[in-house]
């Protein structure tokens, strides 16, 4: 993938967000950093206090010919709201910072969830300066190795 000089190049995850500036060329990405965001998101069994609801169905006609049945409610997942979360406030940035003219050129790297979970925020001005996109997750790798994976995308 050709990353274009000072194209913004975003690499992100659930919770936390890099934010580069190419200072090289399109073809020897030099990614400098320009902010970084960190999301305090634990693990959902320490976000929350209570086990899922259950229900009970007794329901019982003519002759009982319909059993009585358990089921449960489903369990929300308060780790995976969070990360959401982040991720739409994440493009809701990426609106403003566009809106601004800050950048002209944006190319996003994020997990296959959190790509997709930003995409359903993305304001048509983030779409029109959208150059590429890389389904990875490369928040916890060095520079090299991240425009190491540019380039070979």
């Amino acid at each position: 993938m050709q990353v274009p000089h000072n194209a913004f190049v975003l690499v992100a995850d659930g919770r936390k967000a890099l934010f580069f500036r190419n200072e090289g060329d399109a073809e020897f990405p030099n990614l400098q950093v320009e902010h970084a965001v960190e999301h305090p998101n634990p693990a959902d069994r320490d976000q929350k206090t209570d086990a899922a609801g259950g229900a009970s169905s007794t329901q019982s006609g003519a002759g009982g010919q319909f059993a009585g049945s358990r089921g449960s409610m489903d369990e929300t997942d308060y780790h995976q709201q969070e990360e959401d979360r982040f991720a739409a406030e994440t493009a809701e940035m990426l609106k403003r910072r566009a809106l601004a003219n800050e950048y002209e050129s944006l190319i996003i790297v994020a997990p296959p969830k959190t790509l997709g979970e930003l995409r359903k925020h993305y304001h048509k001005e983030v779409s029109n300066r959208l150059a590429g996109e890389l389904a990875k997750d490369l928040t916890g790798h060095p520079v090299p190795d991240i425009e190491k994976a540019l380039s070979a995308a």
